[in-house]
């Protein structure tokens, strides 16, 4: 299970879980998938570790990557070109900021989502 979806099971007791994907005014889209990749780069220090520890390709990796630098208008991974040092990627200032924004959103949404999951829960369990 990945980290996103870790996290947002946790929000009810039931194991009824939110996910929020935002979609920037931009024309991007910033979600659980992005996010784990991003928190998977700073975790590994690259991106085709990330890849391979989220079971994605590295082309796709790179690609939620390259949408996130798109609709941002700025870089959210740095990458140190491989070779005999070995190559390498770490988060900038901006993929830090979207990891802990959305984060904190897909924290005060679970929050303000709990009782209504909760009643959601129960109606689906009386049948």
């Amino acid at each position: 299970m990945s980290q996103s979806r870790a996290r947002a099971s946790k929000s009810t007791k039931s194991g009824d879980a939110l996910s929020i994907r935002i979609d920037l005014a931009a024309g991007g889209r910033v979600g659980p998938g992005k996010i784990a990749v991003l928190e998977e780069i700073a975790r590994s220090g690259s991106i085709s570790a990330a890849g391979r520890a989220l079971g994605i390709s590295y082309r796709r990796t790179w690609k939620l990557v390259e949408e996130l630098n798109q609709s941002l208008g700025k870089p959210v991974v740095e990458t140190a070109a491989g070779g005999a040092g070995g190559g390498g990627a770490n988060l900038t200032e901006a993929g830090r900021a979207v990891i802990a924004c959305y984060r904190a959103i897909e924290a005060d949404s679970a929050a303000a989502a709990r009782k209504h999951l909760a009643v959601l829960h129960d109606t689906c369990r009386k049948k």
